[in-house]
Protein backbone atom coordinates (compact mmCIF):
# COMPACT_ATOMS: atom_id res chain seq x y z
CA UNK A 1 0.00 0.00 0.00
CA UNK A 2 1.28 3.53 -0.71
CA UNK A 3 2.26 5.80 2.13
CA UNK A 4 -0.11 8.62 2.99
CA UNK A 5 1.02 11.98 1.55
CA UNK A 6 2.34 14.58 3.98
CA UNK A 7 0.15 17.63 4.72
CA UNK A 8 2.55 19.95 2.88
CA UNK A 9 2.46 17.66 -0.13
CA UNK A 10 -1.34 17.66 -0.10
CA UNK A 11 -1.24 21.45 -0.36
CA UNK A 12 1.24 21.20 -3.23
CA UNK A 13 -1.01 18.66 -4.96
CA UNK A 14 -3.80 21.25 -4.81
CA UNK A 15 -1.41 23.74 -6.41
CA UNK A 16 -0.58 21.24 -9.15
CA UNK A 17 -4.28 20.71 -9.87
CA UNK A 18 -4.77 24.48 -10.03
CA UNK A 19 -1.75 24.79 -12.35
CA UNK A 20 -3.30 22.30 -14.75
CA UNK A 21 -6.58 24.19 -14.78
CA UNK A 22 -4.96 27.61 -15.21
CA UNK A 23 -2.46 26.36 -17.82
CA UNK A 24 -5.23 24.87 -19.92
CA UNK A 25 -7.24 28.08 -19.73
CA UNK A 26 -4.32 30.34 -20.62
CA UNK A 27 -3.03 28.20 -23.48
CA UNK A 28 -6.63 27.80 -24.67
CA UNK A 29 -6.77 31.53 -25.33
CA UNK A 30 -4.47 30.87 -28.30
CA UNK A 31 -4.72 27.15 -29.09
CA UNK A 32 -8.13 25.75 -30.06
CA UNK A 33 -8.69 22.11 -29.09
CA UNK A 34 -5.65 19.77 -28.81
CA UNK A 35 -6.40 19.18 -25.12
CA UNK A 36 -4.52 15.86 -25.09
CA UNK A 37 -1.37 17.47 -26.53
CA UNK A 38 -1.61 20.33 -24.01
CA UNK A 39 -1.95 17.92 -21.08
CA UNK A 40 0.93 15.70 -22.23
CA UNK A 41 3.19 18.72 -22.75
CA UNK A 42 2.55 19.91 -19.19
CA UNK A 43 2.99 16.35 -17.89
CA UNK A 44 6.40 16.14 -19.57
CA UNK A 45 7.50 19.45 -18.05
CA UNK A 46 6.45 18.34 -14.55
CA UNK A 47 7.84 14.80 -14.88
CA UNK A 48 11.14 15.89 -16.43
CA UNK A 49 10.57 14.25 -19.82
CA UNK A 50 10.49 15.21 -23.48
CA UNK A 51 7.75 15.18 -26.13
CA UNK A 52 7.67 14.26 -29.80
CA UNK A 53 4.70 15.84 -31.61
CA UNK A 54 3.77 14.01 -34.81
CA UNK A 55 1.31 15.62 -37.19
CA UNK A 56 0.83 17.20 -40.59
CA UNK A 57 1.72 20.88 -41.09
CA UNK A 58 -0.71 23.51 -39.85
CA UNK A 59 -1.82 21.87 -36.60
CA UNK A 60 -0.24 24.56 -34.39
CA UNK A 61 2.59 22.38 -33.09
CA UNK A 62 5.09 25.25 -33.10
CA UNK A 63 2.54 27.72 -31.76
CA UNK A 64 1.65 25.32 -28.93
CA UNK A 65 5.27 25.14 -27.75
CA UNK A 66 5.74 28.91 -27.86
CA UNK A 67 2.45 29.51 -26.05
CA UNK A 68 3.26 26.90 -23.38
CA UNK A 69 6.61 28.57 -22.66
CA UNK A 70 4.86 31.92 -22.17
CA UNK A 71 2.20 30.40 -19.89
CA UNK A 72 4.87 28.75 -17.73
CA UNK A 73 7.13 31.78 -17.67
CA UNK A 74 10.03 29.80 -19.12
CA UNK A 75 12.67 30.60 -21.67
CA UNK A 76 12.28 28.98 -25.06
CA UNK A 77 14.42 28.45 -28.13
CA UNK A 78 13.78 27.09 -31.58
CA UNK A 79 16.00 25.14 -33.95
CA UNK A 80 14.77 24.50 -37.49
CA UNK A 81 16.35 21.18 -38.40
CA UNK A 82 17.73 21.03 -41.94
CA UNK A 83 20.09 18.63 -43.75
CA UNK A 84 23.04 21.03 -43.40
CA UNK A 85 22.56 21.67 -39.66
CA UNK A 86 25.68 20.91 -37.59
CA UNK A 87 25.93 19.89 -33.89
CA UNK A 88 27.66 23.18 -33.08
CA UNK A 89 24.60 25.04 -34.38
CA UNK A 90 22.65 23.50 -31.49
CA UNK A 91 25.21 23.13 -28.71
CA UNK A 92 27.38 26.18 -29.29
CA UNK A 93 31.08 26.54 -30.01
CA UNK A 94 34.31 28.09 -28.76
CA UNK A 95 35.74 31.10 -30.53
CA UNK A 96 39.14 32.74 -30.30
CA UNK A 97 38.84 36.20 -28.80
CA UNK A 98 41.50 38.90 -28.51
CA UNK A 99 41.62 41.55 -25.80
CA UNK A 100 42.37 44.78 -27.69
CA UNK A 101 43.90 46.43 -24.63
CA UNK A 102 46.42 43.71 -23.80
CA UNK A 103 46.57 41.76 -27.05
CA UNK A 104 46.00 38.56 -25.09
CA UNK A 105 43.99 35.86 -26.84
CA UNK A 106 41.65 33.41 -25.16
CA UNK A 107 38.89 30.97 -26.02
CA UNK A 108 35.33 31.97 -25.21
CA UNK A 109 32.30 29.68 -25.34
CA UNK A 110 29.30 30.93 -27.28
CA UNK A 111 26.24 28.97 -26.05
CA UNK A 112 23.85 27.58 -28.62
CA UNK A 113 20.04 27.61 -28.54
CA UNK A 114 20.01 24.44 -26.42
CA UNK A 115 20.75 26.58 -23.36
CA UNK A 116 17.10 27.32 -22.60
CA UNK A 117 14.16 25.71 -20.82
CA UNK A 118 11.85 24.58 -23.63
CA UNK A 119 13.72 23.76 -26.82
CA UNK A 120 11.60 23.39 -29.95
CA UNK A 121 13.31 20.97 -32.34
CA UNK A 122 11.27 21.69 -35.44
CA UNK A 123 11.12 18.85 -38.00
CA UNK A 124 13.76 16.90 -36.11
CA UNK A 125 13.86 14.14 -38.72
CA UNK A 126 15.18 16.48 -41.43
CA UNK A 127 18.76 16.45 -40.15
CA UNK A 128 21.31 13.62 -40.29
CA UNK A 129 21.86 11.29 -37.30
CA UNK A 130 25.09 13.07 -36.34
CA UNK A 131 23.19 16.26 -35.57
CA UNK A 132 20.22 14.41 -34.04
CA UNK A 133 22.66 12.75 -31.65
CA UNK A 134 23.77 16.18 -30.39
CA UNK A 135 20.58 16.20 -28.31
CA UNK A 136 21.11 12.80 -26.69
CA UNK A 137 23.36 13.84 -23.82
CA UNK A 138 21.23 16.90 -23.08
CA UNK A 139 18.02 14.86 -23.03
CA UNK A 140 19.43 12.22 -20.70
CA UNK A 141 21.99 14.05 -18.54
CA UNK A 142 20.63 17.62 -18.60
CA UNK A 143 24.11 18.75 -19.58
CA UNK A 144 26.18 19.46 -22.69
CA UNK A 145 29.82 18.49 -23.34
CA UNK A 146 31.65 20.87 -25.68
CA UNK A 147 35.42 21.24 -26.14
CA UNK A 148 36.22 18.98 -23.21
CA UNK A 149 33.99 20.82 -20.71
CA UNK A 150 30.60 19.69 -19.39
CA UNK A 151 28.11 22.51 -18.98
CA UNK A 152 24.88 21.87 -17.05
CA UNK A 153 21.54 23.05 -18.40
CA UNK A 154 19.25 25.09 -16.17
CA UNK A 155 16.18 23.13 -15.04
CA UNK A 156 13.66 22.56 -16.32
CA UNK A 157 15.09 21.49 -19.67
CA UNK A 158 12.58 19.89 -22.04
CA UNK A 159 12.96 19.02 -25.72
CA UNK A 160 9.72 19.42 -27.66
CA UNK A 161 10.29 18.01 -31.13
CA UNK A 162 7.98 18.03 -34.14
CA UNK A 163 7.85 15.56 -36.99
CA UNK A 164 5.84 15.49 -40.22
CA UNK A 165 4.64 11.91 -40.87
CA UNK A 166 3.80 12.52 -44.55
CA UNK A 167 7.03 13.59 -46.23
CA UNK A 168 9.72 10.91 -46.32
CA UNK A 169 12.03 12.34 -48.99
CA UNK A 170 15.04 14.07 -47.50
CA UNK A 171 14.34 12.82 -43.97
CA UNK A 172 16.37 10.69 -41.55
CA UNK A 173 14.49 8.33 -39.19
CA UNK A 174 15.26 8.95 -35.54
CA UNK A 175 17.48 6.28 -33.94
CA UNK A 176 15.68 3.96 -31.54
CA UNK A 177 17.92 5.14 -28.69
CA UNK A 178 16.75 8.70 -29.21
CA UNK A 179 13.09 7.76 -29.62
CA UNK A 180 13.28 5.93 -26.29
CA UNK A 181 14.33 9.16 -24.60
CA UNK A 182 11.09 10.87 -25.53
CA UNK A 183 8.61 10.41 -22.73
CA UNK A 184 5.65 10.77 -25.11
CA UNK A 185 4.93 10.55 -28.79
CA UNK A 186 1.89 12.79 -29.26
CA UNK A 187 -0.21 12.11 -32.35
CA UNK A 188 -1.86 15.38 -33.37
CA UNK A 189 -4.85 14.97 -35.67
CA UNK A 190 -6.96 17.38 -37.69
CA UNK A 191 -9.33 19.53 -35.59
CA UNK A 192 -13.05 18.87 -35.48
CA UNK A 193 -15.33 21.02 -37.65
CA UNK A 194 -16.33 23.23 -34.72
CA UNK A 195 -12.72 23.65 -33.61
CA UNK A 196 -11.61 24.49 -37.15
CA UNK A 197 -14.38 27.09 -37.40
CA UNK A 198 -13.16 28.64 -34.14
CA UNK A 199 -9.59 28.65 -35.49
CA UNK A 200 -10.65 30.47 -38.64
CA UNK A 201 -12.69 33.05 -36.75
CA UNK A 202 -9.98 33.64 -34.15
CA UNK A 203 -7.01 33.95 -36.50
CA UNK A 204 -8.51 35.95 -39.36
CA UNK A 205 -10.08 38.81 -37.42
CA UNK A 206 -7.47 40.13 -35.03
CA UNK A 207 -4.10 39.40 -33.45
CA UNK A 208 -3.84 36.46 -31.09
CA UNK A 209 -4.25 37.41 -27.42
CA UNK A 210 -1.18 37.75 -25.22
CA UNK A 211 -0.45 34.93 -22.79
CA UNK A 212 0.40 35.59 -19.15
CA UNK A 213 2.48 33.30 -16.89
CA UNK A 214 0.41 31.17 -14.52
CA UNK A 215 3.34 30.10 -12.30
CA UNK A 216 6.86 31.22 -11.41
CA UNK A 217 10.04 29.16 -11.75
CA UNK A 218 10.52 28.35 -8.06
CA UNK A 219 6.94 27.10 -7.70
CA UNK A 220 7.27 25.02 -10.87
CA UNK A 221 10.47 23.38 -9.60
CA UNK A 222 8.73 22.60 -6.29
CA UNK A 223 5.92 20.84 -8.16
CA UNK A 224 8.46 18.87 -10.22
CA UNK A 225 10.04 17.63 -6.99
CA UNK A 226 6.60 16.79 -5.62
CA UNK A 227 5.84 14.45 -8.53
CA UNK A 228 8.66 12.15 -7.40
CA UNK A 229 7.13 11.95 -3.91
CA UNK A 230 3.56 11.10 -4.92
CA UNK A 231 2.86 7.59 -3.57
CA UNK A 232 2.06 4.84 -6.07
CA UNK A 233 0.41 1.55 -5.13
CA UNK A 234 2.18 -1.71 -5.93
CA UNK A 235 -0.71 -2.86 -8.12
CA UNK A 236 -0.49 0.27 -10.30
CA UNK A 237 3.30 0.02 -10.66
CA UNK A 238 3.06 -3.70 -11.44
CA UNK A 239 0.42 -3.04 -14.09
CA UNK A 240 2.73 -0.50 -15.76
CA UNK A 241 5.51 -3.12 -15.78
CA UNK A 242 3.20 -5.80 -17.20
CA UNK A 243 2.07 -3.52 -20.03
CA UNK A 244 5.65 -2.83 -21.05
CA UNK A 245 6.70 -6.47 -20.75
CA UNK A 246 3.68 -7.61 -22.77
CA UNK A 247 5.05 -5.74 -25.79
CA UNK A 248 8.28 -7.76 -25.83
CA UNK A 249 8.24 -10.93 -27.97
CA UNK A 250 8.96 -13.99 -25.86
CA UNK A 251 7.62 -15.43 -22.61
CA UNK A 252 4.88 -13.26 -21.16
CA UNK A 253 4.21 -11.38 -24.39
CA UNK A 254 0.67 -10.91 -25.56
CA UNK A 255 -0.52 -12.35 -28.86
CA UNK A 256 -0.25 -9.01 -30.67
CA UNK A 257 3.42 -8.67 -29.69
CA UNK A 258 4.29 -12.22 -30.70
CA UNK A 259 2.72 -11.70 -34.12
CA UNK A 260 3.69 -8.14 -34.98
CA UNK A 261 6.57 -6.86 -32.83
CA UNK A 262 10.27 -7.35 -33.49
CA UNK A 263 11.50 -5.32 -30.49
CA UNK A 264 9.32 -4.23 -27.59
CA UNK A 265 9.42 -1.37 -25.09
CA UNK A 266 12.27 -1.30 -22.59
CA UNK A 267 12.28 -0.55 -18.85
CA UNK A 268 12.21 3.20 -19.53
CA UNK A 269 8.61 2.72 -20.69
CA UNK A 270 7.63 1.20 -17.34
CA UNK A 271 9.27 4.09 -15.50
CA UNK A 272 7.51 6.62 -17.69
CA UNK A 273 4.09 5.04 -17.23
CA UNK A 274 4.40 5.03 -13.46
CA UNK A 275 5.82 8.56 -13.24
CA UNK A 276 3.46 10.22 -15.71
CA UNK A 277 0.47 8.51 -14.09
CA UNK A 278 1.23 10.43 -10.90
CA UNK A 279 0.98 13.73 -12.76
CA UNK A 280 -2.22 12.71 -14.50
CA UNK A 281 -3.77 11.72 -11.18
CA UNK A 282 -2.84 15.07 -9.64
CA UNK A 283 -4.47 16.86 -12.59
CA UNK A 284 -7.74 15.24 -11.51
CA UNK A 285 -7.23 16.12 -7.84
CA UNK A 286 -6.32 12.54 -6.81
CA UNK A 287 -3.56 11.86 -4.31
CA UNK A 288 -2.46 8.57 -5.89
CA UNK A 289 -2.55 7.28 -9.48
CA UNK A 290 -4.85 4.52 -10.64
CA UNK A 291 -4.78 1.83 -13.33
CA UNK A 292 -7.01 4.09 -15.44
CA UNK A 293 -4.27 6.74 -15.47
CA UNK A 294 -1.74 4.19 -16.72
CA UNK A 295 -4.09 2.94 -19.45
CA UNK A 296 -4.83 6.47 -20.65
CA UNK A 297 -1.10 7.16 -21.07
CA UNK A 298 -0.12 3.85 -22.66
CA UNK A 299 -0.56 4.85 -26.35
CA UNK A 300 1.61 7.97 -26.00
CA UNK A 301 4.25 6.12 -23.95
CA UNK A 302 4.52 2.81 -25.80
CA UNK A 303 3.77 3.45 -29.47
CA UNK A 304 7.12 5.04 -30.45
CA UNK A 305 9.08 2.40 -28.51
CA UNK A 306 7.94 -0.58 -30.60
CA UNK A 307 9.72 -1.90 -33.69
CA UNK A 308 7.30 -3.85 -35.86
CA UNK A 309 8.20 -6.87 -37.98
CA UNK A 310 7.60 -7.40 -41.67
CA UNK A 311 4.26 -9.15 -41.13
CA UNK A 312 2.85 -6.09 -39.37
CA UNK A 313 4.07 -3.72 -42.07
CA UNK A 314 2.68 -5.96 -44.83
CA UNK A 315 -0.67 -6.10 -43.03
CA UNK A 316 -0.83 -2.33 -42.58
CA UNK A 317 -0.73 -2.54 -38.78
CA UNK A 318 0.84 0.38 -36.93
CA UNK A 319 2.25 0.58 -33.41
CA UNK A 320 -0.81 2.28 -31.93
CA UNK A 321 -2.94 -0.61 -33.17
CA UNK A 322 -0.60 -3.03 -31.41
CA UNK A 323 -0.78 -1.00 -28.19
CA UNK A 324 -4.59 -1.07 -28.38
CA UNK A 325 -4.48 -4.87 -28.63
CA UNK A 326 -2.04 -5.05 -25.70
CA UNK A 327 -4.42 -3.00 -23.57
CA UNK A 328 -7.26 -5.41 -24.44
CA UNK A 329 -5.17 -8.51 -23.67
CA UNK A 330 -3.42 -7.50 -20.45
CA UNK A 331 -5.91 -7.70 -17.58
CA UNK A 332 -6.12 -4.79 -15.18
CA UNK A 333 -5.72 -5.66 -11.49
Amino acid sequence: MPDDPLPDDVALLDELTALHRNFRAEVGRVIVGQEVAIDLLLTAVLAGGHCLFVGVPGLAKTLLVRTAAQALGLGSGRVQFTPDLMPADILGTEVLEEDRATGRRSMRFLPGPIFTNLLLADEINRTPPRTQAALLEAMQEQAVSVAGATRPLSPPFVVLATQNPIEQEGTYPLPEAQLDRFMFSVAMDYPSEDDELAIVQRTTREELPSVRPVIDLSALLALRALVRRVPTGDSVARYAVRLARATRPGPGACEAARRHVHWGAGPRASQTLALAARVQAAFQGHETPSVADVRALAPAVLSHRLVLNFEAEASGIDTRGVVAEVLREVPAP
